[in-house]
Parts: C-alpha cells; sequence; structure tokens
C-alpha cells in the first residue's frame, strides 16, 4: 500500500514508517516539523519508497498520487506546561490538528476510498474514576482546563471519525495511545521518561511532582507500534487501548531511572508543581487489543528503558 502519515517525523511517527517500509509499505510523511524532527527520518531520505512533505495539516492537505491508508499522528502529545513543545505551550495548534487536522486527513482518505486509522489517546479518559481504563469509559475530563485542548481535541477527532465512518461509510480505526517510551523522543520532551533520564545522566535532582503517587503505565514504542499496525490490518472500527497494563507510581519510575543510569541522582519531592487535572491513576485494560489484536506488550520495562537510555546517551 502507498500510505500516508501524518505526524510521521515525530517519534512514534518515525518508528511507525520504519515498520510500514518494513512491510513492504510505500510512505508518504506530511509533517510540519513543529514537534516532530527531520533527524528522526533522515535515514529514510533516498528510498524510492519514501517521500517527504513539511506541511501544516490544519490547512488542506494535497498528496499527488493514489493513497490506500492514512494515519494520523499529527499532534503536540507532552502535557508540560514548562516544555516549549507540549501542548499547553501550543494550546490553539494543538486544537486545530485534532479538529481541522483530522478533518483533512479524513478528507484525503475519503477521497481515495482508502483506510483511515486515528491516533487518540489515553487522555480521552480525563482523571479516570474507572481503573483500569476500558473502551467503554466515557471518561472524567474536564472541558477548559489546561489540559482540555488535547483531551478535547481528540475527543473531537474521535466523534468525527466514527461521523466519517457511519456517515461516508469509510474505514476507519481509533487507536487511544497509553503513555509510550523509546528511542528519539525529544531531550526536551517535557513528559517524565525524558526528564528523569536526562536528569539522572546530568546526576542532577530527580524533580518529582506531587507527592509521587500518582501512577503511569508505559509501553514501549516497538510495542505500540506493533499495536498501530495491527489495527490497521483489522476490521476493527470502535476504539481499541494500546498500552502496557503495568502500573507503577512515579516515585518507583525515578528510582528505576536512577538504577539504571547508575546516577548520583536525589529524588526531589515538588508536591506544589502538580499540574492542573494531571490524572491520579492510568493502565489500560488491553482486553479487546488481546481479543481483537492478538496484540499484547512484549518489551519489559526495564529492557526499553535501557535502550533508551542508550539513545538518550548517543544524543546528550
Amino acid at each position: 500500500m502507498r500510505i500516508l502519515v501524518t505526524g510521521g517525523a515525530g517519534f512514534i511517527g518515525s518508528h511507525l514508517c520504519e515498520r510500514l517500509l518494513s512491510e513492504g509499505h510505500h510512505v508518504v510523511v506530511v509533517d510540519n516539523l513543529v514537534t516532530g524532527s527531520l533527524e528522526n527520518i533522515e535515514h529514510l531520505f533516498g528510498r524510492d519508497d519514501f517521500e517527504f512533505f513539511k506541511h501544516d495539516v490544519s490547512n488542506f492537505i494535497f498528496v499527488p498520487g493514489k493513497i490506500d491508508a492514512v494515519m494520523h499522528l499529527a499532534s503536540p502529545a507532552s502535557p508540560n506546561p514548562r516544555s516549549p513543545f507540549g501542548y499547553p505551550q501550543l494550546p490553539i495548534q494543538t486544537l486545530k490538528v485534532g479538529a481541522l487536522g483530522t478533518h483533512n486527513a479524513l478528507g484525503v482518505a475519503r477521497a481515495h476510498d482508502s483506510s483511515f486509522l486515528l491516533a487518540s489517546t489515553s487522555e480521552v479518559y480525563g482523571d479516570p474514576q474507572v481503573h483500569p481504563q476500558r473502551e467503554d469509559y466515557w471518561g472524567h475530563v474536564d472541558p477548559i482546563g489546561e489540559r482540555s485542548v488535547y483531551d478535547e481535541a481528540k475527543r473531537f477527532a474521535e466523534a468525527i471519525t466514527m461521523a466519517y465512518h457511519r456517515y461516508h461509510g469509510l474505514d476507519t480505526h481509533i487507536v487511544r495511545i497509553f503513555n509510550t517510551y523509546g528511542p528519539r523522543m525529544r531531550l526536551d520532551d517535557g513528559r517524565v521518561i525524558p526528564n528523569f533520564i536526562c536528569q539522572a545522566l546530568a546526576n542532577e535532582p530527580i524533580t518529582v511532582y506531587g507527592d509521587g503517587s500518582q501512577t503511569r503505565s508505559f509501553c514501549y514504542v516497538e510495542d505500540q507500534v506493533e499495536g498501530l499496525y495491527r489495527l490497521l490490518m483489522s476490521d476493527e472500527h470502535a476504539p481499541v487501548n494500546i498500552g502496557n497494563p503495568r502500573e507503577m507510581t512515579i516515585l518507583e519510575l525515578a528510582t528505576e531511572v536512577v538504577r539504571l543510569t547508575d546516577s548520583k541522582s536525589k529524588v526531589s519531592i515538588q508536591s506544589d508543581r502538580l499540574p492542573p487535572s494531571d490524572p491520579k491513576r492510568r493502565k489500560p485494560d488491553i482486553t479487546r487489543a488481546r481479543d481483537i489484536l492478538g496484540w499484547e506488550p512484549k518489551v519489559d520495562l526495564e529492557e526499553g528503558l535501557q535502550r533508551t537510555i542508550e539513545d538518550f546517551k548517543r544524543r546528550l
């Protein structure tokens, strides 16, 4: 297939491009490079089966030639208000790519009668009152909080994707991505794993916002991409969680990063710096992914963190 990947120069998007190419597909990337980087895909330039267009998908998308599938990953993704690349610092752009960008990407899929995959997020569950989170849970989201620009953009994106499926008969797929990590994450991304690794490698204090008891479930990017690919090739139209169900506290993560980096860093608890509406618990129920896609994560946290640390060491 000839597959259009929006946000293909980003962290997850670049790994997805490699996977698609390895399966024999032709890949067309559209990315405005606001949070993505050419460094992530420069090794793919020069291939006959790879194309890149610098473009903001919030504007009309035109790609010459037949498109067989569209995978819409474009969006800022870091919730850290202190990161210049986090969606709290890019609120309008985040809302536009979730709404206008999704509409435009769906338009490409409809024009070519191709399949469409939306990269949604566990953030649609907000600060969940149901644990672990199942796809039939409608979420607990603050519609006007600082995180709402991302949460509501993705919720709208899911709604319009399902509208295109029901009204136009488009072959659509929705993946709800839980916390993903691995090589090529931005060093200045602002999310917890890049923060901890950079601080640990520099022997600086590991800053834990809040009391550290909040939990996350971290999925290695290789596993995440496998789930995305299987979903694209499936007949499933309803949302599917793709994430690692191993739940851990942020304090436990900090301790593990210090151990794996052999760092002299000490953990610094900063209770007054917890971002507003920060979810207290996050763990996917992946029953549907197992049953429908035959998918479950294979890379354990220690191995995934070691690979990520080596990548960070090289780039730092």
